[in-house]
């Protein structure tokens, strides 16, 4: 007879079980990793400089992002920051450097086509 994960846990002491939820979750609360960041919108640089943003639909062990309606923002110190259309996009998490939340109401403020800057370079580990 097969026995669910909690019947094991409970055998020794409780202490598995609390430990998977300390792996999983913040000391103050709060989600680790990406599970807190699924169906907001994200901002991502990868290592080759591109920055893109999306809402985050899913993601693996290995950092893969799934992204939904993304777009890349390219930087010019002549003109002013492009958005090219991506749509749905997924990322390979060997490709990733940063991941971080967006406010879209804060993001939506921006006036990117007085926006000028250089692109960012190669992240260099």
């Amino acid at each position: 007879m097969k026995r669910g994960a909690e019947e094991r846990e409970g055998e020794e002491g409780g202490s598995t079980s609390q430990a998977a939820k300390a792996r999983r979750s913040h000391p103050h609360g709060k989600e680790t990793g990406l599970t807190g960041y699924v169906n907001s919108t994200v901002s991502i640089i990868t290592n080759d400089g591109r920055h893109i943003l999306g809402l985050l639909k899913g993601f693996d062990q290995a950092t893969n992002l799934i992204l939904e309606g993304s777009k890349e923002r390219i930087y010019s110190p002549e003109e002013g920051v492009e958005e090219m259309e991506l749509g749905l996009y997924l990322l390979r998490g060997d490709c990733i450097a940063v991941v971080g939340e967006v406010d879209d109401d804060l993001d939506s403020q921006i006036d990117l086509p007085s926006l000028k800057g250089h692109p960012l370079s190669e992240v260099v580990h």
